[in-house]
């Protein structure tokens, strides 16, 4: 939003049965606006890009989807989901994102824009602390949750890699206002190499936060969930960090120049990666200024621009609506083969095969 309007263009934050308590006291400096119900969206003369949800409604004019999370697993979700895409056109935050997408809606590859997303400024900027001890600072941020591969992490500091005098981790509580993240919380508090701090919830708080550390871990499991993309490996190398993660999902395409990618669900692979990034050392001056030069907000806002301004194709819905109607059409005659008619003079297959053949060059 602050980008959009930095360029002039106007841009709000619709927000739906919140009223203001949707979380605009947190920015101050983005409009919001409420409205009552799902149906409402239907009135307001915006170009709507939803974001967080796809809700099946009607809008004024052609709308937007951002697929930033996979699709559901639960069958009783995918109907809900493919409803509310059809008609909208798609955007997903990495390749991988757009083929997983494209294979769940059974629509082609070409028709799901990638526009990826951005570390905000902060990361770039916050200056990291100088510090002569050897110990290598590795934190965990992702939320309390089995997908994001906290089990993985643990099961990590028990392999005969981690050395608890050079290695010190370092997790967030994100996610603990849950009921399997409470419960994997206390386990957390439980653990002696373990330091559990505070989430952080705006991009300041995380950035002083990952400028503390040295390796982030997203070590995202690849059973059931895949990463789309994975936006903290983006600011934590912006914010001079090495990232050790998965090699699954959208998590390769996150590559600044620092990043470490392992087997998933594989704690012996992420305490290699662990070791792998202490060996490697800091981030130097200069890699990190090449980091921060990728997946920049000005870089995401003009693909995402380009996509809205843009000649766009068929949205799932009018395809399906073309292919319903090329259906509906009556099938085409049987072809009629008419007899061949033969002209005065020209003489047929029968009568020339029974004329004496001359051979080449005889009188």
């Amino acid at each position: 939003m602050r980008e959009l309007t930095r360029r002039g263009i106007e841009a709000r934050v619709v927000t739906i049965g919140l009223g203001t308590a949707d979380g605009r006291d947190e920015f101050d400096d983005v409009p919001f606006h409420s409205v009552a119900a799902l149906g409402a969206l239907g009135s307001l003369d915006d170009t709507l890009v939803f974001v967080s949800e796809a809700p099946p409604t009607t809008t004024m004019h052609p709308a937007y989807q951002v697929l930033h999370v996979p699709p559901p697993l639960r069958q009783q979700a995918q109907a809900s989901v493919v409803a509310g895409t059809r008609d909208r056109t798609l955007i997903a935050t990495s390749r991988y994102a757009a083929a997983l997408w494209a294979d769940f809606l059974d629509v082609g590859l070409d028709t799901i824009h990638v526009v990826y997303p951005f570390a905000e400024p902060e990361f770039a900027t916050r200056p990291r602390a100088d510090r002569n001890d050897e110990v290598t600072r590795v934190l965990y941020a992702g939320r309390l949750t089995p997908e994001k591969g906290i089990y993985t992490l643990l099961s990590a500091l028990h392999t005969d890699l981690f050395d608890p005098d050079s290695v010190s981790v370092t997790v967030t509580s994100a996610g603990a206002d849950k009921p399997q993240g409470a419960i994997i919380e206390r386990l957390l508090r439980s653990h002696p190499d373990i330091a559990l701090v505070p989430a952080r919830r705006t991009p300041a708080d995380m950035a002083s936060l990952l400028v503390e550390h040295d390796v982030v871990v997203m070590p995202s499991n690849a059973q059931y969930w895949h990463e789309t993309f994975g936006i903290l490996s983006i600011e934590a190398q912006h914010a001079g960090c090495r990232v050790v993660a998965s090699r699954d999902g959208g998590l390769p395409e996150t590559d600044c120049g620092a990043l470490v990618l392992v087997d998933a669900d594989d704690a012996e692979a992420l305490a290699q990666g662990i070791v792998t990034a202490r060996r490697l050392g800091p981030v130097l001056e200069h890699e990190r200024l090449d980091a921060c030069r990728d997946f920049t907000v000005a870089d995401s806002v003009t693909a995402l621009l380009a996509v809205i301004e843009g000649v766009t194709g068929p949205t799932p819905m009018e395809v399906i609506q073309a292919l319903e109607e090329l259906v509906a059409l009556p099938s085409a005659a049987e072809p009629h083969i008419r007899p061949a008619v033969q002209s005065p003079g020209i003489q047929s297959e029968t009568v020339r095969s029974a004329l004496p053949v001359r051979a080449v060059g005889s009188p």
